[in-house]
């Protein structure tokens, strides 16, 4: 049996997955590395968290899950590595194998997604070198989205900046792609559903019969939703004051918008929700109520798109674990159709609504890893 390694390299962190190369891969074993550039440390799936103090870089983190997996799964014959890949731009609709031409052509998009791309290629051009004969798998965020309406796809700005890629491409596809599969599976009945992906990255999607229609994310993954550091939808202009009045560069306003806002810059204390949940201090209080109306707003928007919601799904760390998030959200929607349950959603049950609401609003635990596993095997031919 040969294995599929899977890669999720973020800004400070490197998720990792060793699956089964079967038809349906069946995961073996899973953890991360955290902290890169720090305290670096390694958190394996079932094992206690042991520092990583010689790791700087995610080259020096992929030697680490390699050193690991090798002394926990010895047999483990890697046949192919799949990777998140933030940014496919306009042409990637589906996963691709990778080859050094096309790491480069893909890194012309680091623009893009500043945060992500320089380190997801990092990790690919590691894996590379760490295992010469195995197929590459890229899997992209942006592809879920590439069928969206022209409507949905554009701003307005002359028609020469769209054709040279200035659109919106939307994010967080591969938890899409995977929540669209468990709604085929477990409720095939729902035909317009919201997805809210809500973790340190947050983001919301319109899907109709399992398709992508509309997403907050635009050009790139600061648009919509307030994250954790990241600051969501902004007023061009205030760009354009922070380099005028404020004297700002560039890479000043990039740190700023990316690293300095969103849950962090608001409160002053912390992107951290349980912190935040947890705090008495008003700007906490603050952050929050914004962080849920934003939600709230984006879920009235996206309900006009379809035309009305059948399911309203939440995923994501925050999504998944938040009950106090999600009955903010659901608060006062009853005018759609959602009313929640309050036991239900204390538990994390499945399903949060009561039985007479006539949305059904779900929580499902995402799943990017294995969607590019699956990815990886069904490359293999």
């Amino acid at each position: 049996m040969t294995h599929v390694l899977t890669l999720n390299a973020g800004s400070s962190s490197l998720k990792y997955g060793l699956y089964e190369a079967a038809q349906d891969p069946r995961v073996v074993t899973h953890g991360r590395v955290g902290r890169i550039g720090g305290a670096a440390q390694l958190v394996p799936d079932g094992a206690d968290t042991r520092p990583l103090p010689q790791v700087t870089d995610h080259a020096g983190a992929l030697r680490a899950v390699l050193d690991h997996l090798r002394a926990s799964h010895p047999q483990a014959q890697i046949s192919a590595v799949g990777h998140r890949v933030v940014h496919g731009g306009m042409d990637h609709a589906a996963p691709v194998l990778l080859d050094v031409a096309l790491v480069e052509d893909l890194d012309r998009l680091s623009p893009f997604a500043p945060l992500h791309q320089p380190h997801n290629l990092a990790g690919v051009r590691a894996a590379m070198e760490a295992f010469p004969k195995a197929r590459q798998v890229a899997c992209f965020d942006t592809a879920f989205h590439r069928g969206h309406p022209f409507v949905n796809d554009t701003f307005a700005l002359p028609r020469a900046y769209y054709d040279k890629g200035v659109r919106r491409y939307g994010f967080h596809g591969l938890s899409y792609d995977y929540i669209a599969g468990e709604l085929a599976r477990s409720a095939p009945d729902l035909s317009r559903v919201v997805v809210a992906h809500l973790g340190n990255g947050a983001s919301m999607c319109a899907l109709r019969d399992g398709r992508s229609v509309a997403s907050t994310m635009g050009f790139s993954a600061l648009d919509g939703l307030p994250m954790g550091t990241r600051v969501g939808q902004l007023d061009p202009g205030v760009v354009l004051y922070l380099m005028a009045q404020e004297g700002m560069s560039a890479d000043q306003i990039s740190d700023l918008l990316y690293k300095d806002a969103g849950l962090k810059g608001m409160s002053g204390i912390s992107n951290d929700m349980r912190e935040l949940l947890a705090s008495d201090d008003p700007r906490a209080g603050e952050a929050l109520d914004y962080y849920t109306f934003r939600i709230r707003r984006e879920l009235g928007a996206l309900a006009a798109v379809l035309g009305g919601i059948d399911g309203l799904v939440f995923c994501g760390g925050i999504g998944e674990n938040a009950a106090p998030i999600r009955a903010r959200v659901c608060d006062g929607m009853e005018w759609i159709g959602i009313t929640l349950d309050a036991a239900r959603n204390a538990a994390n049950a499945p399903v949060i609504s009561n039985d007479n609401g006539a949305v059904r609003v779900m929580v499902i635990p995402t799943d990017e890893e294995i969607v590019i596993a699956r990815a990886a095997v069904a490359l293999g031919g």
